[in-house]
């Protein structure tokens, strides 16, 4: 349904505009312009962060996002910057995805994509590692998984359709080799300032807690400051999250944020407001007008925006209109000259025409609409919340 709504709107774009469906680099760059001179963002909150990364062409935004909110925390805790491995933390999430697909007869997701709490359990269990022990990137620096992932799901698809009277369990370490042959074998030792480390002894170290961060969502089809297991297909593990209301979701991210702690934030980018090249995401009242003004460089004035509803933001979860699309990282808030408020993410997408050099600003009505999970340290959340939600 997402997809066909998607692809009309494109049609819609260029058969009434007859423009083309994607613009030069000149009028990105006039695009970006009129945005911020029409809007005149005024920095509110800003928490410090680490360099903006590039994902390329991968699925894994959900460690981008999760790496760059434990970096984040570091240096909240006056640690210093440290710049995590994202590929190490994939590396050792590809096996147990494997496991879980066989395990459930291939009745599971497979695939790059993930959740936040992955992130945090594979630190748990495994440890982190520095970026420069463990990059995976080739020469020309840019990553792409997809003949990988490609290949490592034809082996456990054809593990699952093998009749278990032939079936063995070797397909694991062959699932391991491919693993090794693409990425490299993930290192058990290494030194960082002289010192030796294990994954494990540096997660220490670095004094990385993954049972202070707790996952909030806000779903109706559940009771609220209850858990339960997320149902979105990235999560292959079946984290379990809090459960809020829409207006205390945000309160929780903003309150955050003028505590000095950043959010992760997982969320639907699919829709024609989200415009990374521009800097902006926004929930215009009237969607048509905007797809229309966006090609004819009209985006340049202050759109009113939807006040959405918890009941909206359930039916189009429940239709599949907002899904688990990507991870991001929230660090910051600013204000228009209508003193409306927006969130600054952190992308990893790269800074390369990406809006304010990887940055970009969602506004509170697109946050409540389409954001599927927050991740946070626990103490960043009020006190009356924390106790509804039975945090200690």
């Amino acid at each position: 349904m997402k997809l066909l709504n998607i692809t009309l709107a494109v049609l819609l774009i260029f058969v009434t505009t007859n423009s083309p469906l994607f613009s030069d680099d000149k009028e990105d760059e006039e695009m970006m312009l009129k945005v911020d001179s029409v809007y005149q963002f005024e920095k509110i909150i800003n928490v410090e962060t680490t360099d903006v990364k590039n994902q390329n062409r991968t699925g894994t935004c959900w460690t981008f996002a999760g790496n760059s909110f434990i970096e984040s925390e570091l240096l909240r805790e006056g640690k210093g910057e440290v710049d995590l491995s994202e590929m190490f933390i994939v590396r050792n999430m590809y096996p147990e995805k494997a496991d879980l697909y066989v395990r459930y007869h291939g009745a599971t997701q497979f695939g790059e994509g993930a959740l936040t709490n992955d992130v945090m359990r594979s630190i748990e269990k495994y440890g982190v590692v520095p970026e420069s022990e463990y990059s995976t990137r080739p020469e020309n620096g840019y990553l792409n998984h997809a003949e990988m992932s490609g290949i490592l799901e034809d082996m456990i698809k054809r593990v699952v359709a093998t009749p278990a009277s032939n079936r063995t369990s070797k397909w694991k370490k062959a699932f391991d080799a491919v693993l090794d042959i693409y990425m490299g074998k993930a290192p058990t030792k290494f030194k960082v300032n002289g010192v030796e480390y294990t994954p494990l002894s540096y997660r220490d170290h670095l004094g990385i807690d993954t049972k202070q961060f707790v996952d909030i969502t806000s779903f109706t089809h559940h009771p609220f400051y209850d858990k339960f297991v997320l149902e979105v297909p990235d999560n292959f593990s079946h984290g379990e999250f809090y459960n809020v209301p829409m207006n205390e979701m945000l309160q929780i991210t903003e309150k955050a944020l003028e505590n000095g702690y950043s959010v992760d934030w997982g969320a639907d980018v699919s829709e024609p407001s989200f415009e990374s090249k521009y800097g902006l995401a926004i929930n215009p009242a009237d969607m048509k007008q905007m797809i229309l003004d966006k090609d004819e460089l009209k985006w340049d004035s202050i759109y009113t925006e939807l006040n959405i509803t918890q009941e909206e933001r359930q039916e189009d979860f429940d239709n599949y209109l907002t899904q688990d699309d990507h991870g991001m990282h929230i660090v910051g808030i600013v204000k228009d000259k209508l003193d409306r408020k927006y969130f600054v993410v952190k992308n990893s997408w790269g800074t390369n025409k990406r809006g304010h050099d990887g940055y970009l600003y969602v506004s509170y009505s697109y946050f409540m609409h389409k954001t599927t999970s927050i991740t946070l340290n626990k103490n960043g959340i009020p006190v009356n919340l924390k106790t509804k939600m039975k945090i200690n």
